[in-house]
């Protein structure tokens, strides 16, 4: 009887293992892939100037540009390099060239790589933020692709991706976006207006904020349960922009506005990653969905934003062991930030306030010292630069400069080691 039991185990045991290797089969295979009707975009008849300038707009505030333009590249032809912890993912052609392009997309094909992440070819990496993406109601899709129909088609192959083995498998994403593509994101604040339900709409959907501003897991999917709260897929580290987290850097939606209208505030400069999307984005955003974005960001409403801490004084400084950083300071950086971090209008921002130095994180802080930023140009005409110190300082006067930054003007814990920025270099 034991042993009849023990056989009917197994077989239930079998049929359950059949059963699922099937279903993960018929998954793999696409089979249960989405499929969409093509619309009016998809003949010249639907493709009027109206249309265009929308999806000429939407292209900005989406920031396609940034992923799919190379360095002094053709507009839309692909070949910017991501990097991943998976390998390098290059952004693609999705010009109208038919070989090299999108030339033989229809809109519903283009609306299914938006909304799901499945391409004619092959299904995408989650490079492409079709996780954000699925946001994207069908009409501005439509718009998106009649405009990308009108940019000029560029014969530019794709890079290949140099991502090993088994991610280089495109199949297994169809089983990564069962478990992790999600239809909604959650909300980083409350509010119920309409111009706040554009902001989430502006931040959540279309412009991918939480691709970059939220940490990720093992298998590079978002961690929404910190949603906003920081993240870090390249050199530099995304800050929090939550809330709580803009109100204690110092941030208000005055700031925020010009910060995404301008790439300047009193509060700093745009550099790396977000430089490019400022760029690129969010200083083509018309008024209104400028302060919409912010709306959503500080909510309907704004926390204050919490004070500077008053600075410690020279004796506190001396018996914190702080002093060698204020010397370093005054030796290598006053000449362009001034005396008491100030700044210099239309050459440097200001470090009193500034709000990588009062990020608790003092990741990108150290990482600046060490290797500068590169020219970039502003709206009002500032150009800002900066040298890197890697071959100037050694790691124990940076770390005694960052904690002088941080302590003096950033209301911080002078904790930074020497070891944390030998990491760095």
């Amino acid at each position: 009887m034991r042993a009849r039991t023990r056989k009917r185990g197994w077989g239930i045991l079998l049929a359950v293992v059949i059963v699922l290797g099937a279903g993960a089969v018929v998954l793999l295979s696409g089979l249960l892939d989405p499929h969409y009707e093509t619309s009016d975009v998809d003949g010249p008849e639907g493709n009027d100037a109206q249309l265009l300038a929308r999806g000429k707009y939407l292209a900005q505030a989406g920031d396609c540009m940034a992923c799919h333009t190379a360095k002094d590249g053709p507009l839309y032809a692909g070949g910017v390099p991501i990097e991943t912890p998976f390998g390098t993912i290059y952004g693609t052609n999705i010009t109208p060239d038919k070989q090299h392009g999108i030339g033989e997309w229809t809109s519903a094909d283009f609306y299914r790589a938006l909304h799901d992440g499945l391409a004619p070819e092959h299904p995408l990496y989650p490079a492409m933020p079709y996780t954000t993406y699925r946001g994207i109601p069908r009409e501005d899709s439509d718009a998106l692709y009649a405009y990308l129909r009108t940019v000029p088609p560029i014969a530019v192959p794709d890079k290949p991706t140099e991502v090993p083995f088994p991610f280089n498998m495109r199949f297994l994403m169809r089983g990564w976006n069962l478990l992790f593509l999600k239809d909604e994101l959650p909300d980083v604040s409350q509010g119920e207006s309409q111009q706040w339900l554009r902001g989430r709409y502006l931040t959540n959907s279309l412009g991918h904020c939480t691709e970059c501003h939220t940490p990720r897991g093992a298998f590079g999917q978002l961690k929404l349960g910190s949603t906003f709260e920081g993240g870090a897929l390249g050199a530099l580290n995304s800050p929090d922009i939550t809330p709580e987290g803009l109100a204690h850097r110092g941030w208000t939606p005055e700031h925020l506005q010009r910060f995404l209208a301008l790439g300047l505030s009193p509060l700093g400069s745009a550099y790396g990653d977000m430089y490019e999307a400022f760029h690129f984005s969010t200083r083509h955003l018309s008024q209104e969905d400028n302060q919409a974005m912010v709306a959503y960001l500080t909510g309907d409403q704004p926390q204050p934003p919490q004070a500077l801490p008053e600075p410690p004084q020279e004796q506190d400084e001396a018996q914190a062991g702080l002093t060698t950083g204020r010397s370093v300071y005054l030796a290598v950086c006053a000449g362009c930030h001034a005396v008491n971090g100030e700044g210099k209008p239309g050459a440097t921002v200001a470090l009193k306030g500034n709000s990588t130095v009062r990020n608790a994180d003092a990741h990108n802080l150290v990482h600046v010292i060490l290797h500068g930023l590169e020219a970039r140009s502003f709206p009002e005409g500032d150009r800002q630069s900066m040298p890197g110190f890697a071959d100037e300082l050694t790691d124990e006067q940076i770390a005694r400069l960052a904690n002088h930054l941080r302590t003096r003007w950033g209301g911080q814990k002078g904790d930074v080691q020497p070891g944390d920025v030998g990491a760095l270099r």
